[in-house]
């Protein structure tokens, strides 16, 4: 099943109140990318990930700069580091599409979750990859049933590059880029070409039609 859109800003027309946009275009970092994608990248908010100037998750930071180098290597994207990447089978966005407050109350983002969600059941991707503890933390208690497995603090560097089952999604959790240290790059890089290699296609259970 594809989505009925080949736009790659914001596909699917979202709007967040006027209170959590900038004083300046871009009034909101939404999702960017290809919304027929199978991975699903997840990041945290603009003022930790990146994209008040372009608009684009991932951009414009330390951590977009690592990333997109290790999504240009597996073959997701066209370039190793773009403010406008030319993606294949792969979505960015972020838990917090806001570019107000900076520092956003877990009230707020609550506020905003919903606009994640809606994105995510509309790509309806296989293979979820959430960046950072935050992320991290998010999509194992929202997407599957593993979380308190995990423990109370989720521990990015100990769960970075590794397989969890989540509810019709594989989950692979990221450490935060802007933390790597020596080996986290080649770990991720050599997990999604070992992803990309077989059948990772999960059984859907929350997916929706959009269109």
């Amino acid at each position: 099943m594809q989505n009925v859109t080949d736009r790659v800003r914001n596909p699917f027309g979202l709007v967040v109140p006027e209170r959590f946009a900038g004083d300046d275009d871009p009034p909101a970092v939404y999702g960017y990318g290809d919304a027929n994608a199978d991975f699903h990248v997840v990041g945290d908010r603009p003022a930790v990930h990146g994209g008040d100037d372009t608009g684009v998750p991932f951009t414009g930071s330390v951590a977009g700069e690592r990333l997109q180098r290790v999504l240009h290597e597996t073959g997701f994207l066209a370039a190793p580091y773009a403010d406008e990447p030319d993606a294949s089978n792969c979505y960015l966005s972020y838990l917090f599409v806001g570019r107000r407050p900076r520092d956003p109350s877990p009230r707020e983002y609550a506020d905003l979750e919903r606009y994640f969600d809606t994105e995510l059941r509309a790509i309806n991707a296989h293979i979820l990859l959430p960046v950072g503890e935050r992320a991290i933390d998010h999509v194992l208690e929202a997407y599957t049933t593993q979380r308190r497995k995990v423990g109370r603090d989720v521990d990015d560097a100990a769960l970075h590059a590794t397989e969890i089952r989540g509810r019709g999604f594989l989950v692979v959790p990221i450490r935060e880029p802007a933390a790597w240290t020596n080996g986290d790059e080649r770990a991720l890089v050599d997990r999604l070409n070992a992803i990309r290699g077989r059948d990772y296609r999960q059984t859907k259970g929350v997916a929706t039609r959009v269109g």
